[in-house]
C-alpha cells in the first residue's frame, strides 16, 4: 500500500533526487573510462558527460525505484547501460584488462562521490551553515549511503554487475571456467540473493563505511 503522506513524498523525492545523480555519475565512469582507453562509442552516443537526462532510463531510474520508495520497500534501479566496443580499446592493455577498467569505473565513481559528499556534509556542519537536524543534512547524508551501497552493490561478481566484468580481469585465463559459469548463471545468482535477502549482508559494509566515514568526517570538522 503507498503512502502519500507529505513527509513520505518530501523522502521519496529527496532519495528519487539522490539515486538520479549518483546513476549518472555511475554511468558517465564507464563512459569517460572507455573513451580514455580509446573506444570512442561513448563519445559518439553522447554519454561522456554528467547530465543526469542522457543516463536516465524512464522506468529504471524514474519509475521503478519510485514505486518502491512509496511502497515502503526496498530503493531499487538502473540507468541506461553504457555501449561500448571491447574491439577499439587501446592495444597498449590486454582487451580483458580494459574491459574491467571500465567497469571498475562506475563503482569508483559512487566512492569518489560519495567521499565529495562526506567532505561537503563535514564542512557545512562545520561552519554552522547546517545542523544534523536540517533536512538538507538528512539529504546529503542519504546520498552518501546511497553511493557506498550502489558501489559495493555493483561489485557483486554476479554479470551482468560490473563485478563480473572485475572478476574477469583479475582471475587468470586458466580460470576461465568460472567466468563461464558466472556469465550462464550470474543474472539468477543475483536474483536469489535479492529474494533470499543475503543481499542485505553483502550491502552491510557498505552502510558501515557510510556511517564511519561521516562520523569520523564530523567529528574532524565539529
Amino acid at each position: 500500500m503507498f503512502d502519500l503522506s507529505l513527509e513520505k513524498v518530501r523522502f521519496a523525492v529527496v532519495q528519487l533526487i539522490a539515486l538520479v545523480l549518483s546513476i549518472a555519475v555511475h554511468e558517465f565512469g564507464h563512459a569517460i573510462a572507455a573513451d580514455r582507453l580509446g573506444d570512442g562509442t561513448p563519445r559518439h552516443q553522447g554519454r561522456v558527460t554528467l547530465n543526469p537526462l542522457v543516463h536516465a532510463d524512464p522506468i529504471g531510474t524514474l519509475l521503478f525505484p519510485l514505486v518502491g520508495l512509496l511502497a515502503g520497500g526496498f530503493i531499487f534501479g538502473w540507468g541506461r547501460p553504457v555501449m561500448v566496443n571491447p574491439l577499439a580499446f587501446t592495444r597498449k592493455l590486454r582487451m580483458k584488462i580494459s574491459h574491467m577498467l571500465v567497469a571498475a569505473a562506475g563503482p569508483a565513481m559512487n566512492v569518489l562521490l560519495a567521499t565529495l559528499l562526506t567532505i561537503l556534509l563535514a564542512v557545512l556542519a562545520g561552519t554552522g551553515v547546517l545542523s544534523p537536524a536540517h533536512p538538507i543534512f538528512a539529504g546529503i547524508y542519504s546520498a552518501i549511503v546511497l553511493n557506498w551501497i550502489l558501489a559495493f552493490f555493483n561489485l557483486i561478481p554476479c554479470p551482468p554487475l560490473d563485478g563480473g566484468a572485475v572478476l574477469a580481469g583479475l582471475l587468470p585465463d586458466r580460470h576461465s571456467n568460472v567466468i563461464d559459469f558466472l556469465n550462464q548463471y550470474g543474472l539468477v545468482i543475483l536474483i536469489l540473493l535479492l529474494i533470499s535477502g543475503l543481499i542485505g549482508y553483502l550491502l552491510a559494509p557498505a552502510i558501515w563505511i557510510a556511517k564511519a566515514t561521516t562520523g569520523l568526517a564530523l567529528d574532524v570538522a565539529l
